[in-house]
């Protein structure tokens, strides 16, 4: 991992990136909603080149931001022609944007265990559909398309920072 601290003109500290990882996962974690939740952000790219950007419901697991979509939305198609994504979230501390591809997770361990999580992040009652590789549910965001929904991880080239709280700072990281 390479580190640059992009606040020295303010004397602003090098901030750790493991701290950020330990501070998005208690701001994202089950039950961490409510007045002031937290909204993840995905951008991908048009055909043209243009950002498509949508609030997701967003999971942060094993260091990547994981997501899902239906195949016939535009974000579905926007990831079959080009993965690449940034995803983006403001916690308390801080606003972070994640750079990386977003790949499809279709091994049904994986997918059966990311439904427990986002059944326990929200309450969202999903389950992994008759392939095991997607999911389903009695409803899902509007604008999620009809099921059943992919799972999609980002696999995280870089990571860009800006804190919010003293004693600020700017980072950016490459992975």
């Amino acid at each position: 991992m390479d580190s640059h601290n992009l606040a020295t003109r303010y004397d602003a500290p090098e901030m750790d990136w493991d701290l950020v990882r330990t501070q998005v996962r208690a701001a994202t974690a089950p039950g961490a909603g409510g007045p002031g939740r937290y909204t993840w952000w995905l951008t991908t790219l048009n055909a043209d080149g243009s950002p498509h950007t949508n609030a997701l419901g967003a999971l942060w697991h094993e260091d990547a931001v994981w997501f899902t979509t239906g195949r016939n939305t535009r974000r579905g198609h926007n990831l079959a022609r080009d993965p690449r994504v940034t995803a983006s979230v403001s916690v308390p501390e801080f606003d972070l944007v994640v750079e990386g591809q977003a790949e499809e997770v279709t091994d049904p361990e994986i997918v059966a265990d990311m439904s427990r999580r986002w059944n326990a992040a929200g309450g969202w009652p999903c389950e992994p559909d008759e392939s095991g590789t997607a999911l389903t549910a009695p409803y899902s965001a509007q604008s999620a398309g009809a099921p059943p929904w992919h799972v999609y991880r980002v696999a995280t080239t870089s990571a860009h920072l800006v804190a919010t709280t003293a004693p600020f700072g700017a980072m950016r990281w490459n992975f």
